[in-house]
């Protein structure tokens, strides 16, 4: 019943994209008698065939997505594609995990971070903690639990402050494990996160696993629809990518890795504000294959604020647009690149045409509609959007068995979120092509892990 329930929600989520797709049909049919008046102007004209290529775009992409994913997530139940043999049958076999904590002023969060960490379902992992020249008391509270351990070795190693990048490095210099496992400090996870995570590197193609990123702190309206935005807008994408074995982030609060691969890449560089993003496509390049494991979760915390948030994005977005301006080169040879020049691409298209195609409609939507009386085009590119993010987040909450009631966000997801956090990246944007400074912006922790 279970399985037929969620085949139900696919064949809705892909029954939705036809509507988004008849609703944009049915918006151009009835304007037809005015778009005479529209043709008249060449801008507009122009304007009007782009936003069209657009939404076609945007609609093959959540079909894709919700495809693959499904097809992953199929995969994940019934069958086992990276090798019929595990090579990690029991506990005496499975390999050192070295568990790499970086951390910044985490004073408030560190030591529920690491007593989590102790909890973790694994019998043979070591917990290392890197205090990146914190000034508040992170070093402090950090031996403070590592005093206390006797079974699981913790390990608090200080230095001076000098990025994310840097710390991270330390640690894979200072790791004793076959394997690597980089998050947060703020970060909680799933206890069965390692166990769930080292059966994929059965696949000696595979360089690392993505794990599953979640908020913890849903108390507001900004942080349920981040809820909901990691749900659809990261998972779901993840899982997608997953099938090819092509993940284009390794998240931060969450990523596993063999050593010797990070090793062989040269670790993190510290030229980017997405040293997990630009890492990835490193992995990606050397032809690595990066899987995605649903089950290992990572629970953070999320701004709860419109300035914190908007500052995270703005951030986000300049990393992002950095690391693939550092890999480039793929974008312009498809044959050498394969998957990768597909993958750039993407990343281009949702960091860049999206948001910038996204304001530009509501406003050229807004223009007609009032101009020339054509308001049910503006009135069905907000309907079929918003059907399209409905069903999606309903399909993914099914199949993530998250919280039902986020399915409702996804009305003020469209309705106002996405368009504050459209115009952050193109802001973002506009200043990354424009080379303005920016410094890293570290989120103040509350405490809500």
């Amino acid at each position: 019943m279970q399985r037929l329930y969620r085949y139900t929600w696919v064949a809705l989520a892909l029954f939705a994209v036809a509507v988004g797709m008849a609703l944009s049909y049915e918006a151009v049919r009835k304007a037809q008698g005015s778009f005479s008046v529209l043709l008249e102007s060449f801008v507009l004209t122009m304007l009007t065939l782009y936003l069209l290529f657009f939404l076609v775009v945007l609609v093959a992409r959540y079909a894709i997505l919700i495809l693959y994913s499904f097809m992953e997530h199929l995969e994940g139940l019934y069958f086992k594609r990276d090798g019929p043999t595990p090579i990690y049958r029991d506990d005496a076999s499975l390999p050192m995990i070295s568990l790499v904590v970086p951390a910044y002023n985490e004073g408030l969060v560190i030591q529920a971070a690491i007593r989590s960490l102790l909890q973790l379902d694994y019998p043979n992992f070591e917990v290392i903690v890197i205090d990146d020249g914190s000034t508040d008391d992170t070093y402090d509270k950090a031996m403070a639990v590592a005093s206390e351990q006797t079974r699981i070795p913790v390990r608090v190693i200080t230095k001076r402050n000098n990025g994310k990048a840097e710390a991270l490095n330390t640690g894979m210099v200072a790791a004793r494990g076959e394997f690597i496992l980089n998050m947060d400090g703020d970060t909680k996870l799933s206890r069965n996160t390692l166990r769930a995570c080292i059966v994929h590197f059965d696949n000696p193609k595979i360089g690392a696993v993505a794990g599953n990123v979640k908020v913890v702190n849903r108390e507001n309206i900004w942080t349920k629809i981040q809820a909901l935005e990691y749900v659809e807008g990261l998972a779901m994408a993840r899982k997608a990518q997953s099938f090819m074995r092509s993940v284009n982030i390794i998240p931060g609060p969450l990523g596993m890795f063999r050593k010797s691969v990070l090793q062989q890449v040269g670790g993190y560089d510290n030229d980017t504000f997405a040293e997990d993003c630009d890492l990835t496509l490193k992995l990606l390049m050397r032809g690595w294959h990066i899987a995605y494991e649903p089950s290992a979760i990572a629970w953070v915390e999320t701004p709860s604020g419109l300035l914190d948030l908007l500052k995270q994005r703005y951030r986000w977005t300049r990393g992002i647009l950095q690391a693939t301006a550092k890999h480039r080169a793929a974008l312009w040879q498809p044959r050498k690149a394969g998957i990768n020049c597909f993958i750039l691409w993407y990343m281009l298209f949702e960091g860049i045409m999206w948001p910038f195609s996204t304001i530009l409609g509501n406003l050229f939507f807004g223009y007609v509609g009032f101009q020339y009386g054509l308001a049910t085009l503006l009135f069905f590119w907000w309907l079929q959007l918003t059907i399209l993010d409905v069903i999606s987040a309903a399909y993914c909450i099914v199949i993530e068995e998250e919280d039902p009631s986020l399915i409702f966000y996804a009305v003020m997801f469209r309705l106002f979120y996405i368009n504050i956090i459209d115009v952050s990246k193109v802001l973002a944007t506009i200043e990354e092509w424009r080379g303005n400074a920016m410094t890293w912006g570290k989120l103040d922790r509350e405490g809500k892990l």
